[in-house]
């Protein structure tokens, strides 16, 4: 298949070379799907751990073997791309698949026949799913229409994460690299103590933008007109369906899967913004979004198979734009390696402050005060760097 070519009155033409590499996100779920069969068959419980090798060992590999693509489609052709429903539908199959792999991980666990190895690596499997699918619910939850937004809904319910939809679109993209966000990381702050101030700093947060919503509307909190409520009811009807088919066994895995996928997600939140700060302005404000507050990257790999966000710069200072049409610039701080090679490094804080620190510095040409510092490490990050 051929990628059809675009025209834009007085501009060349273009095709976009990428169109069918966009199913990429697909093979997550589907390595899943086949670790299933071939344990199903054969009884080797290695078989589920094809899953985290090809998320962790596999696309780093190409990603760090292949250079980097800072390309962008011509502005000229944007609502056209935009327009465009295949680039929707890659999206929309990523759905039933993280179903399928959801259910089947669930009924092999409650079979009982698996090894204690067995055992991590599908919860590894399925939660590395349900993990990318939580990017995959980011990009249809940014957009307007019911559908997209009813599936971004869905996928977030099998980590019982539906708060996310209010906290991302109407928190985090507000608050951005200030003090006030729990999803931007500081200067100096390790993975593991972000992930509890993120996730329930989230969890509050989305409450109260909806309890404000909802009382600036004259109605109840506790309602199904609360959509962080509506998407823990989703939770529990899922998690409850499937307890009742298969047991309620299954509920260890299906907590067990939920938690590898918000670590995943919340290990992505805390690369994208480390360090990175929104000075002040005369008038108390905090500045406009720019590219310069979000990292980026243009690994390959990674970005086929997370529709785009590395290139997060764009996605924050222009959250409209659909994953297609994201560009790269060169005014963005660049990250050292795609997503996929940076998490583990992110969960292992020495390595990850000795990779990233001085990149934050020489953002800022070494000026440490206009960092997002934690505050307990600010005396001797400027020590370090007095020296």
């Amino acid at each position: 298949m051929v990628a059809p070519v675009l025209t834009a009155p007085g501009r060349p033409a273009w095709r976009d070379g990428k169109r069918y590499m966009w199913l990429t996100a697909t093979v997550v779920p589907l390595t899943a799907i086949v670790g299933y069969g071939l344990w199903h068959r054969t009884g080797v419980g290695l078989h589920w751990w094809i899953t985290p090798l090809f998320v962790f060992v596999l696309v780093p590999l190409l990603d760090l073997s292949s250079p980097p693509d800072p390309a962008n489609p011509p502005e000229a052709v944007r609502a056209q791309l935009e327009a465009d429903r295949y680039y929707r539908r890659c999206t929309y199959l990523y759905l039933p698949l993280a179903g399928l792999a959801l259910a089947l991980g669930a009924a092999a666990w409650s079979e009982g026949h698996l090894s204690a190895m067995a055992r991590v690596g599908a919860v590894l499997s399925v939660g590395c799913v349900t993990g990318v699918g939580i990017t995959t619910a980011h990009e249809l939850g940014h957009r307007r229409g019911r559908l997209e937004r009813a599936l971004a809904r869905l996928m977030l319910a099998a980590t019982g994460y539906g708060h996310f939809l209010v906290e991302h679109n109407r928190g985090h993209h507000a608050r951005v690299a200030t003090p006030q966000d729990p999803a931007s990381a500081r200067l100096g702050e390790g993975f593991w103590r972000f992930w509890p101030r993120t996730v329930l700093g989230g969890v509050r947060s989305a409450w109260a933008l909806e309890a404000g919503r909802l009382r600036g509307r004259g109605r109840r909190v506790w309602s199904v007109r609360n959509e962080v409520v509506r998407g823990w009811l989703l939770t529990a009807a899922l998690f409850g369906t499937l307890g009742g088919i298969l047991g309620v066994g299954v509920g260890v895995f299906l907590v067990a899967q939920a938690l590898v996928g918000v670590t995943l997600l919340e290990g992505v939140n805390y690369i994208e913004h480390y360090g990175l700060a929104r000075a002040r302005t005369a008038s108390g404000r905090y500045e406009p979004v720019t590219p310069r507050h979000s990292w980026n990257s243009d690994a390959v790999v990674s970005n086929l198979a997370l529709y785009q966000l590395q290139r997060h710069s764009d996605h924050h200072a222009h959250p409209g734009r659909r994953y297609q049409v994201l560009r790269s610039f060169a005014e963005s701080p660049q990250l050292p390696a795609g997503y996929a090679t940076l998490l583990v490094a992110a969960w292992l804080p020495p390595v990850w402050f000795r990779l990233m620190d001085d990149r934050v510095l020489a953002h800022y040409g070494g000026d440490l005060t206009l960092a997002h510092v934690q505050a307990s490490r600010a005396q001797a990050l400027a020590d370090r760097y007095r020296r």
